[in-house]
């Protein structure tokens, strides 16, 4: 694992080691719009997690993800807002990112 200061700076890295595509949550699955690519939670794995905690204001902390697939060879990153468990998504998503997320 990498230690990072910012959140872009997370980002910029990963990017450079491969992970290039953005990934976004939906109710059951991740999804890459750039290649209209549904992901289950079966279908990915988390290879790492970086935590950041909003400086003055607790509502903007968040995770970044990375996160690589065997079904088109592909990585990329999901980045998500603490306390986004409260959003209608799957409880089989729930469980891959709350393993990653405490």
């Amino acid at each position: 694992m990498h230690i990072y200061d910012t959140l872009s700076g997370a980002l910029s890295d990963l990017e450079q080691r491969g992970y290039e595509y953005d990934f976004n949550l939906t109710d059951d699955s991740i999804e890459c719009k750039a290649l209209d690519l549904k992901l289950m939670p079966e279908e990915f794995e988390i290879d790492e997690f970086y935590r950041f905690e909003g400086m003055t204001d607790p509502g903007d902390s968040s995770v970044v993800y990375a996160i690589s697939s065997a079904v088109g060879n592909l990585k990329g990153v999901l980045v998500d807002a603490y306390g986004a468990y409260a959003e209608n998504i799957s409880a089989e998503l729930i469980d891959k990112l709350k393993v990653h997320h405490d």
